[in-house]
């Protein structure tokens, strides 16, 4: 689609960056400054103007978008939709609520687009909606944001338009934004002031009240805004905000962030210190261009959206009523001008028990088998829950809730971890994410092939939930059935080692006579009673996959492999892959040796990683899912970050040449 900028400063060639790989075309480039207009027009092959209406008459583009200063935006976009273009401006809208109202009946009235920024779908601020969506802070009823826009004389060239209009329209936009997307319009602002402070050595004055502070009342939260052009912008508190709820507080280091930073985001359910929250799938800086791309592509299908002005209209509205509460005392209703709460997809998908037999997308990329039924959708990680590290049984309480906290969406436990109950009551305290948005992974141990509804049912009662999103036969094998096995962690070693490895008079492990498809049929029963979402197995070779297989009614859905480059499985994985079976991978980290080899280390270096960041992203990258488990709060952290990267093909290739056949624990 064909483009028009107004305006051609530093953020004009911010948003030109890339221009020419996109569906959009650089028509035309106009600005007072004839020199500045030329030279972007030269750069992009488009003709350069220095009167707008000259420009709108002679091209063609049926997109404005408009960079101009922030006193000219309203005119100029007025200007714009009455010659029947789309537009796209930089924010603010325009500087009165009234003004912003007209223009969005114009646009209604001429039946075109009007889109402002900020945007709020950068990777950060999508992250931190994800942690809202999860439900991890509870209500939010409280809230810090700043905008501390700084000293523009110091790092800005042309200053004069931000001393002009102060630093509610210019910094406050990019928190007020991201809230109104998150929990709806500002419903009024109950108190406000201005300052007046700046540093008598500068030579320039702002005309508007350089310090500003306002408390603003959501449907939900009550939000105090700070919002200072004295504060410098590398003051501890840049564009940071911070929330806090029933069950525990989020922090977003920079709310006008267009990529992914370390220790960018962090969460704190109530009573723990902050975790940091890093990314799970890749994601770089976002340039400004994406939203213009998105707004064109819309037009291109016919729509003419306007929520993104509406909320720069409403936007307009909060800043005004700041003002006028400063100066006149509130409280100040403000009009929502049809801003609404833009909801955040959920992180994971919960699959149903019929979507494998009726071909239903669960949503994300799946492999489809030869049925045509497809794959459920996973978290890129998981976090396993087991007891058992270095040779000795440990509490995984608070490593687990730490998992939690850092965004694992998908939780590996077992009826022999024996902590299932203490899983239940972190996912039950305030603070957790909302059982939608967990994968909840549970294993039926060895001694209980024949009694699967016996023990599924226990452990859904010590998790505290009604369905496990995949219940899985730990191992093939059956043995002596021993009774419930009820929190073996309570118990004393050797009785919890005696329950759950039982022995003949001679001391040879007790077997029970029930077959691999006998214990899937008795999984199947579980299924059909609806405590199981999906089955899957664990521990099984390819022979007895296709033994399951060809017996099933319902087919595993999830294959669980121990799995790392000594053991990387392939034939096995790809078996599973082609027939829409998803692959978890234990024990990803935990091989003797396997994190002090060079090919890792070196790899490491390159790419910013840990030996165990690499293996992570390997598996990731070959669409398995590691399930690593640490009890070093930096570990799961760093863990988790590593889901992000994806590995080159001849990075795997370097790691496939660890491949050990005679590998064994």
């Amino acid at each position: 689609m064909d483009c028009v900028f107004v305006g051609a400063g530093a953020v004009a060639d911010a948003y030109a960056a890339g221009i020419d790989g996109s569906p959009l075309a650089l028509a035309g480039v106009v600005d007072l400054d004839a020199d500045r207009a030329e030279r972007l027009a030269a750069a992009h092959g488009a003709d350069a103007f220095t009167d707008l209406d000259a420009a709108l008459d002679a091209l063609d583009a049926p997109l404005a978008v408009n960079l101009t200063g922030h006193t000219a935006h309203a005119d100029l976009t007025r200007q714009c939709l009455r010659a029947g273009r789309h537009v796209y401006t930089e924010k603010p809208l325009a500087l009165d609520a009234g003004t912003a109202t007209d223009l969005l009946a114009l646009a209604r009235e001429r039946e075109r687009g009007l889109a402002c920024a900020p945007g709020v779908a950068c990777e950060p601020q999508h992250r931190a909606g994800r942690v809202l969506a999860d439900g991890r802070p509870g209500p939010v009823r409280l809230g810090y944001a700043h905008a501390h826009v700084g000293r523009v004389p110091g790092w800005h060239d042309r200053p004069g338009s931000f001393l002009a209009v102060g630093p509610l329209y210019d910094g406050a936009v990019y928190p007020l934004a991201l809230l109104v997307a998150w929990f709806g319009p500002v419903e009024r602002v109950r108190t406000a002031d201005a300052l007046d402070v700046w540093p008598a050595h500068e030579e320039t004055s702002p005309d508007a009240p350089t310090h500003v502070e306002a408390t603003l009342a959501f449907a939900g939260p009550v939000v105090r805004l700070t919002a200072s052009l004295y504060a410098p912008h590398r003051s501890r508190e840049f564009y940071g905000l911070e929330l806090h709820g029933d069950g525990g507080s989020l922090y977003l280091r920079d709310a006008g962030a267009r990529g992914p930073a370390a220790g960018d985001l962090s969460y704190a359910r109530t009573g723990r210190e902050y975790t940091d929250v890093p990314p799970q799938y890749p994601a770089g800086e976002r340039p400004r261009l994406v939203e213009i791309e998105q707004f064109a592509t819309a037009i291109a299908d016919g729509e003419t959206p306007r929520a993104s002005g509406r909320r720069g209209a409403h936007t307009v509205a909060v800043c005004n009523a700041i003002e006028w509460a400063a100066a006149e005392g509130g409280p100040v209703s403000v009009e929502a001008h049809g801003a609404t709460a833009a909801p955040v997809a959920p992180s994971v998908v919960r699959p149903h028990a019929t979507d494998r037999r009726s071909g239903t997308t669960v949503g994300g990329e799946s492999a489809r088998d030869r049925r045509g039924a497809r794959a459920i959708r996973l978290p890129p990680i998981g976090f396993g829950c087991s007891r058992y590290r270095g040779g000795e049984y440990v509490d995984r309480r608070d490593s687990i809730a730490t998992a939690l906290d850092a965004g694992y969406r998908l939780l590996d436990s077992a009826e022999l971890y024996g902590n299932e109950h203490r899983v239940g009551d972190l996912l039950a305290a305030p603070g957790a994410p909302d059982r939608e948005r967990l994968f909840l992974f549970g294993k039926v141990w060895n001694t209980n092939h024949a009694h699967v509804a016996e023990a599924c049912a226990g452990s859904l009662a010590e998790l505290g939930v009604e369905a496990f999103d995949c219940y899985a036969l730990h191992w093939p094998e059956a043995w002596a059935y021993q009774g419930p096995l009820r929190r073996l962690a309570e118990k004393r070693v050797a009785e919890r080692e005696a329950l759950t490895f039982p022995e003949t008079a001679d001391g040879d492990r007790a077997r029970a006579d029930v077959s691999l498809t006998e214990a899937w049929a008795n999984l199947e029963a579980v299924h059909e009673r609806g405590w199981a979402r999906t089955l899957g197995l664990c521990n099984v070779d390819r022979a007895q996959l296709e033994r399951v297989l060809e017996a099933a009614t319902v087919p595993p859905a999830v294959v669980q492999l121990e799995r790392h480059p000594y053991r990387p499985q392939t034939d096995l994985v790809a078996f599973c892959h082609e027939r829409g079976i998803r692959v978890v991978a234990h024990s990803p980290l935990s091989a003797p040796g396997l994190l002090e080899e060079s090919v890792l280390a070196e790899i490491a270096a390159e790419r910013d990683l840990s030996p165990a960041g690499v293996v992570l992203a390997w598996n990731v990258t070959e669409g398995v899912v590691p399930i690593p488990s640490s009890t070093t709060p930096a570990h799961v952290v760093a863990n988790l970050r590593a889901a992000s990267a994806r590995l080159t093909d001849a990075e795997r290739k370097r790691v496939a040449t660890l491949e050990d056949p005679e590998f064994s624990r």
